[in-house]
């Protein structure tokens, strides 16, 4: 099962967010986040029914004006 992933770098961090499920992890470097991330939704879903399939997210970009 494939899952997406969005990374973001906050403060000494980088956090690894799934945006199909609502989980969530954390790595001092990218590959550190998604490798945590990775072990976190087969933790996750331990205890959940993985889905049959997953629709891929839409991501879009959304500008406020200055």
């Amino acid at each position: 099962m494939q899952f997406t992933a969005a990374v973001t770098h906050e403060g000494g961090w980088y956090v690894a967010r799934a945006l199909e499920v609502e989980v969530t992890s954390q790595g001092r470097t990218v590959d550190e986040a998604l490798e945590n991330l990775r072990e976190a939704l087969e933790l996750y879903f331990e205890d959940e029914t993985m889905p049959e399939v997953v629709e891929p997210p839409i991501i879009a970009t959304v500008q406020l004006s200055a």
